[in-house]
């Protein structure tokens, strides 16, 4: 089996040019998202992680299964305004405006050393956010653990240079 060919492509979604990389098919194929989830989990055999972040939306899934894998808590990062009480923001540049990513105040206790999770790395702006808000909180970000990297958007370097490891299961050329 690969990973690869459980992951459906639809062009010209959500616009015309735009080749869509669909991750519910692997979602739904057990096989498939098994080993999805322990190969994402293989470069941190061994490692302590106290806790699993995931970027919204499909990182949810991933992230909630990881977790469950682990044993070790969960912690959604959000667009803003889904979460209640009260929250930390960080903004990133879009393509063609401006984005927020929101957490929980006291999501982690300082130190806790974090996988953040996502299913695809394109730009990296999301991931940034979300690196920036779990170190603000006070903990360490000790790896990033993606399905999909689009290479040719630079996301992989912009977060390497930020100074975590990426680790991605499969690259499509183009966006």
């Amino acid at each position: 089996m690969n990973i690869r060919d459980s992951i459906r492509t639809i062009p010209d979604f959500p616009k015309p040019g735009i080749q869509f990389r669909d991750v519910t098919t692997l979602f739904g194929d057990a096989q498939a998202f098994r080993m999805a989830i322990d190969n994402l989990l293989h470069p941190y055999a061994g490692d302590r992680i106290d806790k699993v972040a995931a970027l919204e939306a499909r990182g949810f899934i991933m992230g909630g299964a990881i977790a469950h894998q682990l044993s070790v808590g969960f912690v959604p990062i959000r667009k803003a305004g889904k979460l209640p009480g009260p929250r930390m923001s960080e903004s990133y540049i879009l393509e063609y405006g401006e984005a927020t990513m929101e957490l929980h105040e006291g999501a982690f206790e300082p130190g806790e050393r974090v996988l953040l999770v996502d299913d695809l790395i394109a730009t990296g702006g999301t991931c940034e956010a979300g690196i920036k808000l779990i170190r603000r909180a006070g903990a360490k970000v000790i790896g990033s653990a993606f399905i999909i990297d689009l290479p040719a958007l630079g996301g992989r370097q912009r977060i390497e240079a930020l100074d975590v490891p990426v680790h991605v299961l499969c690259e499509f050329e183009g966006d």
